[in-house]
């Protein structure tokens, strides 16, 4: 599965080349306080070009790499062809992006309230992938794709608008709805909410629950994974950062209409490696979670392993 990060990130060079730092860097400010205190938008929080380049700037990358990997975990137990895929709040397209490494489908449509976020996204995709980008508010039509994607959207709305935007992907996706929030308490519990409507409704979680029951994991704890995302020169700036990475955390789901081949289990957490044994935390089919010990008598599973990640299947789907 082909990555279109480093694609991704010379089309983000193009497009924030010349903008002033400062500026980038208060309105990201801006953005992430408004993030960090949550709760429904009684209007679009990016309020305009400005916003949309500290968003594209500081937040695309990583809403991709936490997609892109998401996905990827998700192909793994559902072998059949995206070929369409809307991308319901996608903004600047960044979950469209993920779905096209994972998939290459053949359509893709990005729906947003935010002009100016479209209008960047269209810029970022021209002559890369085959994306179009329309306005559209929640609670308006949704077109029938393959795919229907919710990333990072769910935060912003409320209780009845999360459900209902959750049951319009539902019935607008032919094959699967992938829905993703922020790795948080909070963010799985809007989660769970989407994936007990999906599955009350009939489909069937294919990822990254091992079955489509309910979810063991619950509070003070909660189901989440993360993705590694390499920060530009730009990024490091504008939000005040020495490191050249960042761990983007998330929660979601997956979930189709025909049969899929879920993992036997998922693993939860970092695996822990010590002399002689890794102790892994999982997820399984009975619909428990707790831990599971391979110890180097066990051979090749203690191989796999210590080549195990947070997220990973276990044991390894081929």
């Amino acid at each position: 599965m082909p990555s279109l990060a480093p694609t991704l990130r010379a089309a983000l060079d193009d497009e924030l080349a010349g903008r002033p730092r400062a500026a980038l860097a208060e309105a990201t400010a801006r953005l992430s306080e408004r993030y960090r205190r949550g709760g429904a938008a009684s209007e679009p929080i990016l309020t305009g070009p400005a916003d949309v380049a500290a968003y594209a700037a500081y937040r695309m990358p990583a809403t991709y790499a936490a997609c892109e990997r998401a996905l990827t975990l998700a192909a793994q137990s559902f072998a059949e062809p995206i070929e369409s895929v809307v991308d319901l709040g996608g903004g600047t397209g960044a979950a469209a992006w993920a779905a096209s490494a994972v998939w290459e489908p053949s359509s893709v449509r990005v729906l947003d309230q935010v002009d100016a976020a479209l209008e960047c996204g269209a810029r970022l995709a021209a002559d890369v992938l085959p994306m179009t980008f329309s306005h559209w508010r929640v609670g308006a039509a949704v077109p029938a794709a393959d795919l229907v994607t919710v990333s990072f959207v769910l935060s912003e709305l409320s209780v009845a608008q999360r459900d209902s935007l959750v049951d319009a992907a539902a019935g607008a996706a032919a094959k699967a709805v992938f829905v993703i929030e922020p790795g948080a308490p909070e963010g799985h519990e809007r989660i769970l909410a989407a994936r007990q409507r999906l599955a009350a409704a009939g489909w069937t979680i294919a990822a990254p629950c091992p079955q489509s029951g309910d979810c063991p994991v619950r509070q003070p704890d909660w189901c989440h994974f993360a993705a590694r995302v390499e920060r530009s020169a730009l990024h490091r700036q504008i939000k005040g950062g020495d490191l050249s990475y960042e761990d983007e955390k998330f929660s979601f789901v997956f979930a189709v209409r025909s049969a899929s081949a879920p993992a036997a289990a998922r693993i939860l957490r970092y695996p822990l490696k010590r002399k002689g044994f890794v102790d892994l935390t999982v997820c399984d089919a009975a619909g428990k979670a707790g831990r599971r010990v391979v110890t180097k008598k066990q051979g090749q599973a203690y191989k796999q392993a210590r080549d195990a990640r947070w997220g990973d299947a276990w044991p390894p789907l081929d």
